[in-house]
């Protein structure tokens, strides 16, 4: 079992969810609130069991509720500028050490995507595994978008006074992760509808139809959210200088199968195609998908800076692609017929 890749980073994401969801019960609330504050995965600060909290809100309150007034108020001087540098050079430290691992191996939200396609998988719905080209061309721009126009550009209009203060922190208002992480901290709040002014209605009613529309689709096709995520967009700015790299050998071995491409969550399409050597993609979660099921040897590897995690195998290919079909239920598991 634990030669299984996906086994042990299903291991690692259960772990992780119950750190970042339930984390402060066991180190404090105040030495989990001091951990980092600019966390690469979308856990929530308003979850208060949390251990830790996403580079998105500190992000989007320095720009609302620090830089923006400044700027208004004619004060703008170069130490506002620190928290913002702060918070990007913490999460910089962070992304260094896992790139964009983080996403797939860390975040409480992807983990809670693949369960409910695990759920979607058992139950036999009609299930989407793989999206259309044009499809996916059409989604990709969308999570620059939610990064630039939720996380920046409205948080900082806020404070400028352009736009109402419901504004100064838009992304986490309709976060699925925040209603995620606070129910499974036993808090319904985030449920609520805020009627206390109609911006604060009408984001709390978006957020809700968000959560149970990733519901849904997580049911029916893989990891609709992170196709979307500002997370996933400020990964790919700095997807570089990660220490853990995708890399394939495009050589003879390789025999243009396709079964990397078709494994990969994100429909990631350019990686079956390219003859770069470097294929961390901006959407790569770098869940390993595609390693795991090259069946060539030595085409595709995981590694940490120059140390291979995980290659390409023949037979591990062969051993795995056996799971995955018992899993789906398109195998029946061999028995063994007993000798008189």
């Amino acid at each position: 079992m634990w030669k299984n890749l996906s086994v042990i980073r299903k291991f690692v994401q259960l772990l992780a969810f119950l750190f970042l969801v339930y984390g402060s019960v066991f180190v404090g609330f105040y030495s989990a609130d001091k951990l980092s504050g600019a966390f690469p995965v979308l856990s929530c600060a308003y979850d208060a069991k949390t251990a830790d909290y996403c580079v998105l809100i500190p992000l989007q309150h320095q720009l609302g509720h620090g830089l923006g007034p400044a700027i208004a108020a004619g004060k703008f001087t170069l130490s506002l500028l620190l928290p913002i540098l702060t918070t990007l050079g913490t999460f910089l430290l962070l992304f260094i050490l896992l790139n964009k691992a983080f996403c797939g191996w860390l975040c409480p939200l992807g983990f809670f995507q693949e369960v409910l396609g695990m759920i979607g998988q058992k139950l036999r719905l009609n299930r989407t595994e793989s999206l259309d080209d044009n499809l996916v061309d059409r989604i990709r721009p969308a999570k620059w978008l939610m990064l630039g126009l939720l996380v920046i550009l409205l948080p900082l209009a806020s404070g400028l006074g352009f736009v109402g203060h419901e504004l100064g922190d838009p992304f986490c208002q309709i976060c699925p992760s925040r209603i995620l992480t606070s129910l499974f901290a036993g808090q319904l709040n985030q449920l609520y509808i805020d009627t206390s002014s109609t911006g604060y209605m009408i984001l709390s009613i978006i957020a809700d139809l968000l959560f149970g529309l990733i519901l849904v689709l997580s049911l029916t096709m893989r990891q609709p959210f992170c196709r979307i995520c500002p997370l996933l967009a400020m990964h790919a700015l700095f997807k570089k200088v990660g220490l853990v790299k995708l890399v394939k050998n495009y050589t003879s071995r390789c025999d243009k199968c396709g079964l990397c491409a078709k494994a990969c969550p994100m429909d990631i399409r350019e990686i079956h195609t390219s003859k770069e050597k470097d294929i961390l993609m901006p959407d790569c979660t770098l869940c390993g998908r595609c390693v795991e099921f090259c069946p060539d040897k030595g085409v595709m590897a995981l590694k940490y800076a120059v140390i291979p995690i995980k290659v390409s195998d023949p037979a591990y290919f062969k051993e795995r692609n056996k799971a995955q079909k018992r899993w789906e239920g398109k195998q029946k598991p061999s028995r063994r017929v007993k000798k008189d």
